[in-house]
């Protein structure tokens, strides 16, 4: 506790100089014990200046993924990232949050690792999560709500992430349909969502989604079966953004977005997901579970956030998301 008190009156503090001294007092502990929680903050990346007769000042702090630095940028939420659990490495986000739903852990509690070993996308697809690159980040849901009232959540998720990126950025990305987040025609984020249904009754235990966003990744993170088709953050803007700053606006995000699921307003994400979606009005390709194809023109996306096309045969249909994937004519979206 210790660390985390020094650290919140140094931040506090500012450009001021905090003396070892009025430290002590103010937190009731021994010089020693200051110097000691100041040498632990130096360990994990604080770079803490001492000056002789000055004292101590905050210089700057890691791009980590950590309680301390996510709430830092947090402020309050309603609901979603009351609870916060931090993780250096996790097989997956999703399968810890499903872990701490059985435990009993409550509605709104957020999920952050550095590293994910495991961490998987739609359709039991691998999604890299190398060290010190993303925002790997799982809320756990506890809704009152149907099972058919939750299926647009995924593609309101995506919504959140362009908000969140645009908070901080200033760089709204486009959603290829039906829920990623696109830089510069390239994936930017994966979005995973999972739902726990009481056998007898068919009620919702639960919902967890996770969201993967690619912040500061190279091209060399991305293995050959992505690299074409995969962007970060600090690749499409040209400079480093917070991992730690990122993930607190999507969880003002998320927590606006189970408001609003909670009051089943969902036109303002109806909305914002046709202006961003960069498939309307383009020629897809409509790609099955068993890999045939499908020639289309994307034309509208329903209140249910499934996309409406037009085939060639000149049929309008709808398609959902566990049906299909939906690609560009000659890239990933283009």
């Amino acid at each position: 506790m210790s660390r985390e008190t020094v650290l919140a009156l140094l931040r506090a503090g500012g450009e001021t100089y905090l003396s070892g001294e009025e430290l002590s007092r103010q937190l009731g502990l021994s010089r020693a014990a200051v110097w000691k929680a100041v040498d632990a903050l130096r360990r994990e990346g604080y770079v803490v200046e001492a000056r002789t007769g000055l004292g101590y000042r905050l210089v700057t702090a890691p791009d980590a993924m950590t309680e301390a630095e996510i709430r830092n940028f947090l402020g309050k939420t309603a609901v979603v990232g009351r609870t916060l659990k931090c993780f250096n490495e996790l097989d997956s986000t999703n399968i810890r949050a499903k872990q701490l739903a059985l435990e009993g852990a409550p509605d709104g509690t957020v999920v952050t690792a550095d590293f994910q070993s495991a961490g998987r996308g739609r359709m039991d697809r691998s999604f890299q999560s190398p060290k010190g690159k993303g925002v790997y980040l799982t809320v756990l849901l506890r809704p009152h709500l149907p099972p058919e009232r939750l299926l647009p959540v995924t593609a309101m998720a995506g919504v959140a992430v362009c908000d969140a990126v645009e908070e901080l950025c200033g760089v709204r990305p486009g959603l290829k349909w039906p829920n990623d987040p696109v830089l510069g025609g390239k994936k930017l984020c994966g979005i995973l969502t999972e739902l726990s249904l009481e056998g007898e009754t068919g009620r919702v235990q639960y919902l967890v989604l996770g969201m993967g966003v690619n912040v500061l990744h190279v091209a060399e993170d991305f293995s050959p079966e992505v690299a074409e088709m995969a962007t970060s953050l600090s690749l499409a803007l040209g400079h480093p953004v917070s991992r730690p700053a990122l993930a607190a606006a999507e969880i003002r995000a998320l927590d606006r977005l189970y408001a609003s699921l909670l009051a089943r307003d969902l036109t303002p994400y109806l909305a914002a997901y046709r202006r961003s979606c960069v498939n309307l009005g383009r020629t897809v390709q409509l790609i099955s579970p068993d890999g045939s194809r499908e020639t289309a023109q994307a034309l509208d996306v329903d209140e249910d956030f499934s996309l409406v096309v037009r085939t060639a045969s000149g049929a309008v249909k709808t398609v959902r998301s566990g049906e299909v994937s939906v690609r560009g004519m000659y890239g990933y979206t283009e």
